[in-house]
């Protein structure tokens, strides 16, 4: 009982432990997706702050450059500007008082912008403001002469001035409006490059880090970061998302512009984004362990709580096997195993009383059949009385009817048999019965029964309950050659099942009328409710034969196999079941006296 203890005690562990790492898996999984979805939070704002600066940045390079481009096409169309212009172009020389007036309109620009120098050139590249000589030529590329003729008339975004560090040129052809806005010049501006360093009137960040970087066509950064001098054209050529900056990561959005060519690039640290999601990842592990440590122990108390009870419960009732119905006196805290235990117990009273009364019963049961067995007819006296009929009939040359007298005195004795002889016999002595009984039956309907038995003499061994074939045999004489004129063949076959090997199936056939549909359906309704069906006959043979079949072969009533009753109309019908070659010896006692005998 220990060892059995010891194994409900496993397997509540077991138990135990299964349902706690399922409940872990739950939180683990619990925990994962509330990561994921605060993460994917997280990464969803951090990517819309990042969208939210790059348009705020965008739109003030956008205004900054849109400022300087009105103002530029403001001086080009000024009416005294372009009057000196055609002058020019026409041939005539422009005198150093009209040059100095150009100061007028220069001033207005830089005013308005940040614009640090504006410089006016003749379509002969030879600078008419600011009072030199120099020429245009000397200031920037050819190709950008050309590109701004291209335009004719747009600003052209030059980039870094390279004579000049820290300033930026931007270039536009004068068109003069009364010569068909042919070439009359170029105005050239020069823009410190501190003027495009908005990046402290984006919407503050707090605590976000972000570097803003302003390039070139060519690469040249034109607001440069304090951490980002080398590497611009790197990062302009990059494609991907995430690069490294002195062993910082950084998320690289970047924002070309059409208007310049320029590139602006917006760089977030990647740690303002993954330092919430690792507090958020130990602060989900933390609470996921103290959580499972606790779930542990509480499952652990309430397992304990409610297998204590269910224990002393089973070993009260495991004595039951021994034939000691004892209550369990003990109580518990929990309202349902206390009405379990209360059931129990009034169980127990219950089977208690009811043993004693049957045993009562059994007790007077046994002394009434006792009674009524002494009142019966010797046996000894019977057989002697059929033994002298035997020699009178001798006497008197009726072989026939002696031979009858002998048949049945072995019938007799077959069936009454011994008290001591054990209820299970041979299959050749359950035959040899069926035998008499058919010789005996035959004189009845003499030529009318006609009866063979087919068994293979290596099964003549084969033990069997007495009595189980002759109801089935008697049952078909009965249905199969009743009211029946012509011969009726009664056949037994005992023969290997081919459902088991280990197994043999008898069967009892004849050539009578046999059953309808309903009716056979009517048979095995009464043969599975252990009655008899309505109509002829009493049918109690088959429940009988049933009955008997389940209670010595317990085997094949745990299988539901029993009976099988087959029955074409006008046909015949034949009766079936399997039993075991080697008889199941569930009772010591018989086993014993199966011994002895």
């Amino acid at each position: 009982m220990w060892q059995k203890v010891a194994n409900w005690n496993t397997l509540r562990n077991q138990m135990l432990a299964g349902f706690v790492f399922v409940m872990i898996i739950v939180l683990i999984c619990a925990g994962a997706i509330t990561f994921n979805s605060v993460s994917t939070l997280l990464n969803t704002k951090a990517e819309t702050q990042m969208k939210q600066i790059a348009s705020q940045a965008n739109g003030r390079l956008e205004a900054i450059l849109t400022q300087i481009d009105t103002l530029t096409l403001q001086a080009v169309n000024d009416a005294y500007l372009q009057q000196l212009f055609l002058s020019n172009v026409q041939g005539k020389e422009v005198t150093f008082s009209e040059r100095q007036a150009l100061s007028k309109i220069a001033n207005h620009i830089q005013a308005y912008s940040g614009v640090s120098n504006v410089e006016l050139y003749t379509t002969g590249f030879v600078r008419l403001f600011p009072l030199d000589d120099q020429k245009m030529s000397d200031r920037v590329d050819n190709h950008w002469i050309e590109q701004a003729d291209k335009e004719k008339g747009k600003l052209v975004w030059i980039g870094n001035d390279p004579k000049e560090p820290g300033t930026v040129l931007a270039i536009r052809r004068v068109n003069l409006i009364d010569r068909w806005f042919s070439n009359g010049g170029y105005l050239l501006v020069r823009i410190n490059s501190s003027y495009f360093d908005f990046q402290k009137q984006l919407t503050d960040t707090g605590s976000h880090q972000e570097l803003l970087v302003l390039a070139d066509s060519s690469g040249t950064p034109i607001i440069p970061d304090g951490e980002v001098t080398d590497g611009v054209g790197e990062l302009m050529q990059t494609s991907s998302q995430t690069v490294t900056i002195k062993q910082k990561r950084y998320i690289l959005v970047k924002q070309p512009s059409e208007q310049t060519g320029w590139t602006l690039m917006i760089l977030y640290p990647v740690s303002d984004i993954t330092d919430g999601i690792s507090v958020l990842r130990w602060a989900i592990i933390v609470s996921g362990a103290i959580g499972s440590v606790l779930f542990i122990i509480l499952s652990f108390l309430l397992s304990m709580m409610i297998t204590r009870p269910i224990l002393r419960l089973m070993r009260a009732m495991r004595n039951t096997r021994q034939g000691v119905l004892t209550p369990n006196l003990t109580k518990t805290y929990t309202t349902e195993l206390n009405d379990l235990n209360m059931t129990y117990n009034q169980m127990v009273d219950n089977i208690n009383g009811l043993i004693k009364l049957v045993y009562e019963k059994e007790v007077i049961q046994s002394r009434t059949e006792l009674q009524a067995l002494q009142a019966q007819i010797d046996p000894h006296f019977l057989y002697n009385t059929l033994e002298a009929l035997y020699w009178s009939l001798q006497d008197k040359d009726e072989e026939e009817l002696a031979d009858l007298v002998v048949a049945m005195s072995d019938l007799f004795r077959y069936v009454i048999g011994s008290p001591n002889k054990d209820e299970w016999v041979s299959m050749g002595e359950e035959l040899e019965h069926i035998k008499r009984y058919l010789s005996i039956m035959g004189v009845r309907f003499g030529s009318r029964l006609v009866w063979e038995i087919n068994i293979d003499d290596a099964y003549n061994h084969v033990l069997i309950p007495k009595l189980l074939i002759q109801p089935l045999v008697e049952n078909a004489i009965l249905h199969g050659l009743e009211g029946k004129t012509d011969p009726g063949l009664i056949t037994i076959r005992v023969e290997p099942s081919p459902l088991e090997a280990a197994e043999l199936r008898i069967t009892v056939s004849d050539d009578g009328p046999g059953m309808s549909e309903q009716k056979l359906q009517a048979v095995k309704d009464a043969m599975e409710r252990g009655g008899a069906p309505s109509g002829k006959g009493k049918g109690m043979a088959i429940s009988n034969v049933q009955r008997r079949i389940q209670l010595y072969y317990p085997a094949l009533a745990e299988g539901s196999r029993g009976l099988s009753i087959h029955s074409i109309p006008r046909e015949g019908t034949s009766v079936s079941f399997d039993i075991p070659i080697h008889k199941e010896d569930n009772d010591d006692s018989t086993k014993q006296n199966h011994t002895d005998r």
